[in-house]
């Protein structure tokens, strides 16, 4: 997995220095019994780009989908997934699901950006994970000779996910207020 994150790194910093944005993304260092806050950092002025980012990598031809209590750990601190929330809430990066897919010899990795709203709203629902489904229906990272490439959109996209799934349920509650009754 740590290939995945280092190639991440790789490709967010490129994207930076391409585009000309002032950002660095740099990979937290891991150690057997402390947990980590995040994999990903990316420190930036510009709120967009100020992310905390979770790596998953997945064997695609065994796993059917990323589960919450297989993938994610439990430590004292609780399940990952609220303590990384928690982690995003309070140093106000936008947070990112990153899973890469592995889908055998010879066939060509995928990896997706998953708005941290989409994961969390579906852990705190009580469901068991996300399917592949879900996990493809976020458009694949670019490849080009085996290195993952960024795009502006790529990282626009996830940008303030959570603020509009919140403002749609307010706004949904509004419409409800004032539809007439039949």
């Amino acid at each position: 997995m740590s290939d995945f994150e280092w190639a991440l790194t790789a490709a967010l910093n490129s994207f930076f220095e391409k585009e000309g944005i002032d950002a660095i993304a740099y990979r937290l260092k891991q150690s057997r019994f402390v947990s980590q806050v995040m994999d990903i950092l990316v420190d930036s002025r510009h709120p967009e780009y100020y992310l905390a980012i979770e790596c998953k990598s997945l064997d695609a031809r065994k796993a059917k989908a990323l589960y919450f209590k297989q993938h994610f750990s439990s430590a004292a601190g609780g399940h990952q997934l609220a303590r990384e929330t928690e982690f995003l809430t309070r140093s106000g990066r936008q947070g990112i699901l990153a899973v890469e897919l592995r889908h055998g010899v010879g066939k060509p990795r995928t990896a997706h950006f998953i708005p941290w709203g989409q994961v969390y709203q579906s852990y705190d629902a009580g469901r068991v994970g996300l399917t592949r489904e879900e996990i493809e229906v976020n458009p694949a990272l670019e490849r080009t000779g085996g290195a993952y490439e960024i795009a502006r959109l790529d990282i626009e996209r996830i940008s303030g996910y959570y603020d509009l799934a919140v403002d749609q349920d307010a706004h949904q509650d509004a419409l409800e207020d004032i539809a007439p009754e039949q």
